[in-house]
């Protein structure tokens, strides 16, 4: 009979300033290695350096919810590569939370444009720290919603506001709205996210 857990633990961090120096190196390589075309020799020269690093975080693994990426809430993208690099400007008990950023050319997915299945991972992002913000326990997303409006651009300025709309007991509906500095709207979104309960994962 296999135990059952909940959903461990996660707690912000004051993340040390060489994780954001080392989590913008991992992005600047994500962007060169969809944008570059080097020969063969300088693809296995690069890998090698690439492994020989691997090499050395190896011995430092640790569980889930204990690595400071995902957590450092003052770094762009909380610290982790996998998040575009956004960074919180306001938010609220109430849940309004405003997040300010851009995307780069690791995002593209045609014709320099955002790739259209990075912007519900922001949504669900942006949602989850909706939830956070407004004091509300660890919640999953039930269901995201995205409507797009306009091309997303690269390496432009960008806002997204979010905001519970309502709550149902453990349900919270939330609402974002993407928009560049201009005001033109680019994408919205709509998305459930349901407080999980004691031994859920």
């Amino acid at each position: 009979m296999s135990e059952t857990r909940g959903f461990p633990e996660i707690t912000p961090v004051e993340a040390p300033p060489e994780l954001d120096r080392f989590a913008t190196a991992v992005r600047r390589l994500q962007d060169l290695a969809v944008s570059t075309n080097p020969d063969g020799d300088t693809w296995s020269a690069a890998a090698e350096r690439i492994e020989r690093v691997c090499d050395d975080l190896e011995p430092h693994v640790v569980p889930d919810g204990q690595a400071p990426a995902g957590r450092a809430t003052k770094l762009p993208g909380l610290g982790h590569p996998l998040m575009p690099p956004w960074t919180f400007t306001a938010s609220d008990s109430d849940g309004n939370v405003t997040m300010e950023g851009h995307f780069t050319r690791y995002h593209v997915g045609g014709n320099m444009a955002v790739h259209g299945g990075v912007i519900p991972l922001f949504y669900d992002w942006h949602f989850g720290m909706i939830v956070s913000a407004a004091g509300r326990p660890i919640s999953r997303t039930a269901y995201l919603h995205v409507d797009y409006r306009a091309v997303t651009p690269i390496d432009q300025p960008l806002i997204s506001r979010g905001r519970i709309d309502r709550l149902d007991g453990r349900k919270a509906f939330l609402t974002a709205t993407m928009t560049d500095l201009d005001g033109t709207v680019l994408s919205e979104a709509n998305g459930l996210m349901i407080k999980l309960l004691p031994h859920q994962p």
